[in-house]
């Protein structure tokens, strides 16, 4: 097995680390929305930078999700969401952690059909 490839791996491991800390978390009514998209936002991150160790780019030091889909999008690889799609996760990272005053204006059941998109296409992508 080929560095690029164990790192995807080792990335797509990471990011099912977070998926399966936000499946545990979304059917408790007392889980914040900002804890559930805190870890939505780390999987999808880790799995979209899995994808691109997998396809040899360049990973950018980033939590900005819309930055790591255009990389992958720049090399003609399709994504299972669009920019704006995951640009909507990109405040879980810091902003909603951090002040208590933000509304995210996104659903449980809309976090979790993202994460499942990205989550199945890195995984299936990676698996070929």
């Amino acid at each position: 097995m080929t560095p690029q490839r164990e790192e995807a791996l080792r990335l797509l491991r990471l990011a099912r680390r977070d998926q399966e800390t936000f499946d545990l978390l979304l059917p408790l009514s007392q889980a914040s929305l900002a804890a559930l998209g805190f870890h939505a936002q780390q999987a999808v991150e880790k799995a979209l930078k899995a994808i691109a160790v997998h396809f040899g780019l360049d990973v950018p030091r980033t939590h900005d999700l819309a930055a790591l889909g255009q990389v992958i999008c720049d090399k003609g690889i399709a994504l299972p969401l669009s920019l704006d799609q995951l640009r909507g996760l990109n405040p879980f990272a810091v902003e909603y952690r951090y002040n208590d005053e933000l509304i995210p204006d996104i659903s449980r059941a809309a976090l979790a059909a993202t994460v499942a998109a990205v989550m199945n296409w890195a995984t299936a992508t990676i698996s070929n």
